[in-house]
């Protein structure tokens, strides 16, 4: 099967110039994402490695805060507990920023006490049980290890996309681009000599021409 050219390109010595370098541009572009998404890979699998760790963490911190959810309801009796639940404000925002990891952006979560609310209790002690005060305080931990669990979560989603992309940018730059540049500039450079070829064997018919003409006239003027 013939190589594919670029359609339309002039068989000149400019054409090849512009090609070759495109060529090589093509492949520095080339290096340089191969090296991007080595990079990426490295990243990706940094986090997957935290990820079985956080998944247990969270779901161990889940089940003890539902277990002293349990013990505190059990102690004060499930409508108090429904009472204080809905009476108290929220106490948390969670604050999200972001960074930037060869050039994939990725959410940084963190669970923020309010100011206002900080370091306060927002329920009477004198009718609660230090049960409820545990359980508040492993819901708070259950709480933060999700968040971590859905940090890595969404690192190791955004970083799969980007893989994704820049794997097919380095596929095509690698089996579609620059193998028709390369075909081109072949396809060029063999027009080119051709083209020499050409010329060369004109001249030399010419100049033989030329000699044997002057040959001619130099006998002619012999016999005169």
């Amino acid at each position: 099967m013939a190589s594919r050219v670029i359609s339309g390109v002039r068989p000149t010595r400019m054409e090849l110039l512009m090609l070759k370098k495109r060529r090589m541009l093509a492949q520095r572009g080339h290096d340089l994402l191969q090296e991007k998404r080595d990079a990426l890979v490295m990243e990706f699998f940094g986090f997957i490695h935290e990820i079985a760790p956080l998944r247990a963490k969270a779901y161990k911190a889940l089940i003890e805060g539902y277990a002293a959810c349990v013990d505190a309801q059990m102690m004060i009796g499930s409508r108090k507990l429904e009472e204080i639940s809905l009476s108290i404000p929220d106490r948390y925002n969670l604050d999200v920023k972001m960074r930037n990891v060869i050039g994939v952006t990725i959410p940084l979560f963190k669970l923020v006490e309010k100011g206002e609310l900080k370091g306060t209790i927002q329920y009477n002690l004198l009718e609660t049980s230090s049960r409820l005060d545990e359980a508040v305080e492993k819901l708070r931990v259950a709480l933060e290890a999700v968040i971590r669990l859905a940090e890595v979560e969404a690192a190791i989603r955004r970083l799969a996309e980007a893989i994704i992309v820049t794997k097919r940018r380095v596929n095509a730059l690698k089996y579609r681009i620059i193998p028709l540049l390369t075909s081109t500039v072949n396809y060029i450079e063999m027009q080119l000599e051709e083209r020499e070829r050409e010329d060369f064997f004109r001249l030399k018919r010419i100049k033989t021409l030329h000699e044997v003409k002057a040959g001619k006239s130099k006998i002619f003027q012999e016999f005169v």
